[in-house]
Order: structure tokens, then sequence, then C-alpha cells
């Protein structure tokens, strides 16, 4: 068990509940379910050249959805872990994605990225 194990839920959860008729969501639903694993391997993520800009556009659309339909039913049913928890995944999302389109940008889309995650959210006492 992850310590980002409520993060990999929130990806794979997106991920499995987009619909994907298009082939660029499909494609970043499909980036979305790999960083998934990878997180659940490792704790890290290695995004190779060709995925960054899908990957980013990925996460923040991950940020979107929360914020809009997630973060408010959470906050209504005081549920404090699993607001801190979507919190800090849109926070992340929005991070990482800033970073791979910086990285994207910097490197003409010639290079893949490896990322590690920030802290999870501590435990509340």
């Amino acid at each position: 068990m992850s310590d980002y194990d409520f993060f990999t839920a929130q990806l794979r959860f997106v991920a499995a509940k987009t619909e994907t008729g298009d082939d660029n969501v499909h494609d970043m639903m499909h980036v979305l379910s790999g960083v998934a694993d990878q997180i659940d391997a490792n704790e890290s993520i290695h995004v190779d050249a060709k995925n960054v800009r899908v990957c980013a556009r990925a996460l923040a659309g991950i940020a979107g959805f929360l914020q809009q339909h997630i973060l408010p039913e959470v906050v209504a049913t005081k549920n404090f872990v699993g607001e801190k928890q979507v919190r800090w995944t849109i926070d992340t999302s929005m991070s990482l994605m800033a970073k791979m389109m910086t990285h994207a940008e910097m490197t003409n889309d010639e290079q893949g990225i490896e990322l590690t995650l920030p802290p999870p959210p501590a435990p509340l006492s």
C-alpha cells in the first residue's frame, strides 16, 4: 500500500469515467492510467517526450474536474480527510502540469521528464 493510494484512485476514477470517443481524450486517459501504475510501483513518474503535453493536459483536466464536481461534494459532507486529499490532488496536478509544459517548451518536445511527487497530505490529528 502506497501513501499515494488516494491519488492513484482519483486518477483511475477520472480515467475510467471519462468518455473517450475522441482520440485525444483517449490518449490522455491512457497516459493517466499509466501514471497511476507508475506511482503505485515506485512513487515517481516518468513521461516519454511524446506524452509530456498529453499528460500535462490530462492532469489539468483532473484538477478542473475535481475542483468543479468532487470538491464541493466533499466539503458539503464535511469529509475533512477527503477534502485534504482532493485539494492536494488539485494542487499537485496543477504543479505537475506546469512543470511538464515548461519542460516541453524548453526541450522542444524532445525529452521525457522524471517527476517526483510532493509528500502526501499529513493525516488529521
